[in-house]
């Protein structure tokens, strides 16, 4: 009986040693997992997908479009495109203007003339040709010297005293529309349109210089010089004038894009040749087309009479009446020459 006692006793208290030992190692267990349970409480409380970084577009927007004129690089001939050796060309410089003294400048007039290109003598500007040095439109000898580093543009939205340099890139966006988005059906996603599928598409619009520009503007200055007793002519700046049309084709307005002052300008076009439709061969250089007045103008201004400044078409509206305000101009003009002889 006692041995059944103690036996039992014993079992009790290895039972009791093993309950111990289980209690005291899940209290263990859930002291470590307590921690774990509040870092991941405060991760919620922090907002753990808010404080994640979104991902960074890595694709770069392409740039807009610009607008631009594009000229053609000239291509010389690798053989003589001539009968003859063409060497007097290359050879142009022009000649220096003769001085003319303040003291000795009596009388002086500053005149605004235009140039249209349609008519039949002036169709030497728009002569479509290509040659070794370039188109030989006379708006594309103009800009390929621009672009070049040649002459300088000024900007004629300024004024017409040549205060304010221009570049090329100025110069393209005046004379080409900017580039602009359009939408339009797509027709790869909705081939018959039933869907109303659009995408955008950029049109750029390429520079005409036969519709563009038709008129030139010179601006010049007509002085008697008493020591040689003769009235001389000068060119100061020409300038390309920008047609503006209606939704019809028909032209609004014209405005002057950019003044290139004339002396830069002289060396330069002793380069080109001026078309001469009577005999190729004869040709003169684009430096004493201008300087022979070989072209048709009209007056459009000048210092004559105005003291306001203004356009002749600003006080006098109608066309005819302009025309023979012009030649009204010039016949004042040169009556003060013919006036100071006696005959």
């Amino acid at each position: 009986m006692k041995k059944f006692f103690i036996r039992f006793c014993l079992l009790a208290i290895v039972v009791g040693a093993l309950a111990g030992s289980a209690d005291a190692q899940a209290k263990r267990t859930a002291k470590k997992k307590t921690p774990a349970k509040k870092t991941s409480v405060n991760k919620n409380q922090a907002g753990s997908p808010a404080a994640v970084a979104p991902p960074k577009d890595t694709v770069v927007p392409a740039p807009p479009p610009i607008a631009d004129v594009k000229l053609d690089t000239p291509r010389r001939s690798l053989r003589n495109d001539a009968i003859v050796e063409r060497q007097l060309v290359k050879d142009r410089t022009p000649l220096p203007y003769e001085h003319i003294r303040e003291d000795d400048a009596v009388y002086r007039q500053r005149v605004w003339q235009e140039i249209d290109v349609h008519e039949k003598m002036n169709l030497p500007f728009v002569y479509k040709a290509k040659e070794d040095n370039g188109d030989q439109r006379f708006i594309f000898i103009l800009l390929n010297g621009i672009k070049s580093g040649q002459i300088t543009a000024f900007d004629a939205s300024v004024d017409d005293r040549f205060t304010t340099p221009m570049t090329y890139q100025q110069i393209s966006s005046n004379l080409i529309p900017a580039p602009r988005t359009l939408s339009i059906p797509d027709p790869v996603k909705d081939p018959d349109g039933s869907k109303g599928i659009m995408k955008d598409t950029t049109i750029i619009e390429e520079f005409d210089a036969d519709s563009t520009i038709e008129r030139y503007e010179i601006k010049e200055e007509w002085v008697f010089d008493k020591e040689s007793s003769r009235m001389h002519v000068r060119i100061l700046g020409i300038a390309p004038e920008k047609s503006f049309r209606n939704a019809d084709g028909s032209v609004r307005a014209v405005a002057p894009i950019f003044w290139v002052y004339y002396p830069d300008l002289r060396p330069m076009l002793a380069k080109f040749e001026a078309y001469n439709g009577k005999n190729f061969g004869a040709r003169m250089s684009w430096e004493e087309f201008f300087e022979s007045r070989m072209f048709s103008s009209r007056i459009v201004k000048s210092t004559i009479d105005n003291p306001g400044d203004n356009l002749i078409a600003v006080y006098i509206k109608d066309p005819i009446l302009q025309l023979l305000e012009g030649d009204k101009i010039k016949e004042k003009i040169f009556n003060y020459e013919q006036d100071l002889w006696s005959y």
